[in-house]
């Protein structure tokens, strides 16, 4: 399987956006990203002016990266939003958002997607009462994600679930901290997803 291996901060900074990819590290001063806000390598400062076409494709670009998936599954995501009735990029967000391993983050029991992301591989969740370790499953309005309970001692989800507080919990969400479980209130709207992604830019480029 594919994967990248290089430095997470190194991302954002191409991006020109926090994708908050290390968790606490992007709330210190260590942060990369606030240290260094340009695009790395050895022209990283020269200002470069994007074609339509450049543009877009940074777009999808960022979406990938912020929730870690691939060119073949993100077009897969792509395909079943268009296939939905409403708005393909509202759509298309949404599926994103339900991945297992972004609702977790989302909770508060992993301090990145990446983090997330082993942990769901690593058996640490149930949904509904049912172990789940594949980080790609679509969760629902009304299903429920809590914390195994032999798992409910491990460290970095101890020290997750203390600094939730800061990074604050979607109010499509409901968290109970002291029961380590999470639930699905309803599907986000698009005015509940608040980062700064032109998702209409991402149906503009696969739609040529």
């Amino acid at each position: 399987m594919a994967r990248y291996t290089e430095s997470a901060c190194r991302r954002c900074r191409r991006e020109g956006l926090k994708l908050y990819l290390k968790g606490d590290r992007c709330y210190s001063e260590k942060c990369a990203y606030e240290r260094r806000g340009y695009a790395p390598g050895e022209h990283g400062q020269i200002r470069k002016k994007f074609s339509d076409y450049g543009v877009q494709l940074r777009e999808k670009q960022k979406l990938k990266r912020m929730y870690g998936v691939l060119e073949k599954q993100f077009r897969g995501y792509f395909e079943m939003a268009d296939r939905q009735k409403g708005i393909t990029g509202t759509n298309l967000l949404v599926l994103l958002e339900r991945r297992l391993d972004n609702m977790a983050f989302r909770m508060g029991f992993a301090t990145s997607r990446t983090e997330a992301r082993q942990m769901v591989r690593h058996n640490h969740f149930l949904v509904n009462s049912k172990p789940v370790n594949i980080p790609s499953y679509l969760v629902k309005a009304g299903d429920s994600i809590e914390v195994r309970e032999g798992s409910r001692k491990v460290e970095r989800i101890v020290e997750a679930m203390e600094t939730v507080a800061r990074r604050g919990v979607p109010t499509w969400l409901e968290l109970d901290k002291e029961n380590f479980r999470g639930g699905v209130k309803a599907l986000p709207s698009r005015e509940e997803l608040t980062m700064p992604v032109q998702e209409q830019l991402v149906v503009e480029l696969y739609s040529k």
